[in-house]
Parts: structure tokens; sequence; C-alpha cells
């Protein structure tokens, strides 16, 4: 979805601390049970307008793995846009049990606002065990992230020529923090490659079960992939010459063992665009150069004229 309101937290005149941002990014990262197999997923505190499409393909994602047995964990998830968000509003999960094998169970999950899907998304999760293994995307060789210039520093060279609305959201606090290797220039109108490097990671120290890394990480794969599309086009959200939203997320987790509240460095690129669409590809490594995941998302994107 568009990144307008992705991470951002803290109500108006507040000014919370990091850990407290990070309390309530797990919350709403945390699905209540409402019925058999129902859950509801909290609204994002300071949210406005339409709601981050990485935060409904988290809740659903936490839905479904509350409906899987101990000892199988999530390594894939395919999900589909069908309307936007209302940040004024709390989302509905509703769960099907598909699938469950000996070493394999499938779920989907409705995501719904006044009665309507807003999303549907399946999720696959497995017993480890042992077997073949090779990855053969190795880490690109970036600056790491304590040899790079905090975001607020970056963005100071054209955050003045930027909308009221693109300002506003680049100044406040958030629960997670991007540092970008080429970050580039929204303002400056030219075609640049389809390739972004950028690192991050949850601004506190999150609690330790895996599952909430997994659905976190979920959450911020829908950060800046999009705007991979965008590059070659000279076109930027921050600057109001673009518009668009996701139609379709995908992740597929390679490694049980990472954590969110590390540094992770997300890699994308736009292979394609056109007729109004942008295909784009990432991998997700760890400091330590292990493929963690990878993602692929193709959203609607048109100039604003």
């Amino acid at each position: 979805m568009e990144v307008t309101n992705a991470v951002a937290v803290g109500e108006e005149g507040e000014v919370p601390s990091a850990a407290e941002r990070v309390e309530r990014l797990v919350r709403l990262l945390t699905v209540t049970q409402t019925g058999p197999d129902l859950y509801q997923g909290s609204r994002q505190i300071g949210g406005r307008g339409r709601v981050f499409g990485g935060q409904v393909v988290a809740q659903a994602l936490a839905a479904a793995i509350r409906t899987v047995d101990d000892g199988r964990v999530a390594h894939s998830l395919h999900a589909y846009f069908m309307r936007g968000g209302d940040e004024d509003y709390p989302i509905d999960l509703r769960v099907h049990r598909d699938f469950d094998g000996r070493s394999f169970a499938t779920r989907r999950v409705e995501a719904i606002q006044g009665g309507e899907p807003i999303l549907t998304l399946s999720a696959s999760f497995q017993r480890p065990e042992p077997g073949l293994a090779h990855a053969d995307y190795r880490m690109p060789a970036v600056p790491m992230p304590d040899d790079l210039p905090a975001e607020a520093e970056v963005v100071k060279g054209f955050i003045d020529r930027l909308p009221a609305p693109s300002q506003a959201f680049l100044k406040r606090l958030r629960s997670v923090e991007l540092r970008h290797v080429n970050r580039v220039d929204p303002t400056d109108g030219l075609p640049h490659d389809a390739v972004q490097h950028v690192w991050f990671r949850v601004v506190a120290t999150m609690p330790d079960h895996p599952d909430l890394h997994r659905v976190a990480l979920a959450y911020m794969s829908d950060m800046v992939l999009l705007g991979s599309s965008l590059l070659p086009h000279g076109i930027n959200w921050l600057a109001g010459t673009a518009k668009g939203a996701s139609l379709d997320h995908a992740v597929w987790l390679h490694e049980p063992d990472f954590r969110v509240d590390d540094w992770l460095l997300y890699t994308t690129h736009s292979p394609w665009s056109g007729g109004g669409r942008g295909l784009n590809h990432g991998r997700i490594f760890d400091r330590q150069g292990r493929l963690i995941a990878s993602t692929a998302q193709e959203g609607v994107i048109r100039r604003m004229r």
C-alpha cells in the first residue's frame, strides 16, 4: 500500500519513547480472539486515512498463527488487497483451516471492515526438519548501518521542498528506523536505477517470541518495496508526483531464527512496470549475510497530474 501511514505512531502532541513506540507496535501486531477462528486487529494509534498494507498482512498472519499447533512455523504467505482499509476502525479477521497434514498446514484469512473483505491471505506452516540447503543470493556489498547517517539527517537536504503532508510524515517519530544506502532525493525528478538497499530495525528491543518477530517482519516487508518501480520514472510518493497501492504481496521466510530489533538489509528491485502496474522483488538479509526472507509485490502506480 502507499507509505503515508507506514510505521507512524503517536497521538498529536505526544512524544513517546523508543520503548513505548515498540510497545505500541507489539500491541498493533497482537490480535484478540472474538469467537471460534475469529480475531480482531486493533487500529494504529495516531493512524489517519487508509490503513498501511503491512498492518493488514501482519494482523492476518498473526490470526493464522493462533490456529496452528505449536511446533509449526510460518514459511510463506500470499495476500491480495481488494479495498483500502480505514484507520478509524479495527479489522475483523476470519480464519479458515484449509489443511492440516503431518508436516504442513495451510490457513486462509479474510480481513474484513464494514462487512466487506479488504484482504485475503493464505499462509503455509511447516514442522521444522533437516533437509538440502543452499542460498544462491549473497548480500550486496553495501555499507553497514552504523556507517550510514540517520534518516533524519539525510532528509534535511530536501525536506523543505516537499509538500506539507510529506514533511509532517518524515518528522513523526516511528517504531521502525530506516537507513537508506542509496537515498534518492524525491524532488530531483530524475530517473534512477530500480534498485534500493535499505537497512531497517525496530527502535527498541522486542519480546523474544519468534512468531512476533515473523509477524513484525511481514509488517515491515511492505515498506519501500513498491517504490522501487517508481525510480526509473523520476516520480515519488513523498514529492506528491506519484500515487499507488499494493495489489498483492508475498513473503517467503527462509530462516526461522532472526530478530527485527537488529539491523536487517532490504534489497529491492523492480524488473518491470507497465499498464499502470509495477512489479517488485525483495531480499532481506541479516548483518551476517544470511538470506532471511524473499518478497514480491505488484502494485498500481500512477503519475499524479
